[in-house]
């Protein structure tokens, strides 16, 4: 039997330039320095890492080969001192943001620790590097109020788009009852899902990060809703397609993208001026969930955060409001002289 070829990461032959309608060549420099990382990507696609991820990779260390490049450096040559300058580079000049300087230097780090492997280099540049985090944003959360308003919304008037709606509620309710990543409900198969006899009670088989798994238990109007779109599941499903939930057009899995613009015209068509996402529903479950409950190790669990300081942030978005209700109903809190 013939040995399968090695597939190899799909990466750009050419350097995006400033203007959108040209490119610059690569130089045979560049491609030199370019070889080891696509050497790399190539082993990290036998191990089937996800292409996103793959692409990061690739764009996070393209911009540091072109900054060696620049500075007639090679892989070996950048220490301490070269990594420090381009981190400052991408900080100050390029106005990357902290979280995205973070993902780079992870790729770079990474792609080092492979080079030492293979033999290629004997220090690693950010070994002891520390960048600076800036402050987590706390997430947006939505009130009960508007969630009622996007899930319970009048039924279309078009038997097309009622259709779509039916799908569409059992995603959305499916995203607030468990807390799921968009990423995760699109990856849901049909057997995944397990509904208990007297259809009240239910749980999901989720494949969350780093493929751990976990069992989340689904709420009484998510498992209705679901209910309620499986007839049509099953006949717009092609191919013997096992997603969960697919597309009418084409009886395939949906995308996240898909479910992104999905939750955008519902939220316009039942009113709602905030901006919907669908990890907004997800940020709702664990708010509420954790106000409700106040068990932050089980919202962990149900939202498969591997670290409880992750969850932990949720905690700090209940206080923010709790701040909030005291200062508008303490006597003492305000500081604003009263008028005697």
């Amino acid at each position: 039997m013939n040995a399968k070829p090695t597939p190899q990461p799909k990466l750009p032959k050419k350097r995006p330039a400033d203007d959108a309608e040209t490119t610059v060549e690569i130089s045979a420099e560049l491609q030199q320095l370019l070889l080891p990382v696509e050497q790399w990507l190539a082993e990290l696609s036998v191990r089937q890492m996800s292409e996103h991820t793959i692409e990061a990779y690739y764009a996070g260390l393209f911009q540091l080969a072109s900054f060696l490049e620049a500075g007639k450096l090679t892989w070996t040559r950048c220490d301490k001192r070269q990594l420090a300058k381009y981190i400052g580079q991408r900080l100050d000049v390029d106005a990357l943001a902290i979280s995205s300087v973070q993902q780079e230097l992870s790729a770079i780090r990474h792609f080092y620790s492979w080079m030492i492997d293979q033999g290629q280099a004997r220090i690693n540049p950010t070994t002891g590097y520390q960048l600076k985090r800036a402050p987590r944003p706390l997430p947006s959360i939505a009130d009960g109020d508007l969630l009622t308003q996007l899930l319970e919304q009048p039924m279309p008037d078009t038997p097309e788009q009622a259709r779509l709606w039916i799908r569409d509620k059992a995603m959305f309710e499916l995203l607030y009852s468990s807390g799921l990543r968009v990423g995760e409900l699109v990856s849901l198969h049909v057997s995944d899902l397990r509904i208990h006899e007297n259809g009240e009670r239910g749980e999901i088989r989720v494949t969350g990060k780093g493929n751990k798994t976990r069992l989340v238990p689904v709420g009484k109007q998510a498992l209705k809703a679901i209910t309620t779109y499986l007839p049509h599941r099953y006949l717009w499903e092609e191919q013997g397609d096992t997603a969960l939930f697919i597309s009418e057009k084409l009886g395939t899995r949906l995308t996240t993208r898909a479910v992104q613009q999905r939750l955008k015209i519902a939220a316009n068509r039942a009113g709602i001026a905030q901006n919907m996402y669908p990890h907004l529903l997800r940020h709702c479950f664990a708010s509420h969930m954790l106000s409700g409950s106040g068990d932050l190790r089980a919202v962990q669990e149900m939202l498969g955060h591997s670290d409880i300081s992750t969850t932990q942030i949720y905690t700090h978005v209940d206080f923010a409001k709790l701040t909030q209700v005291y200062d508008k109903a303490h006597p003492r809190a305000s500081h604003k002289k009263r008028e005697s």
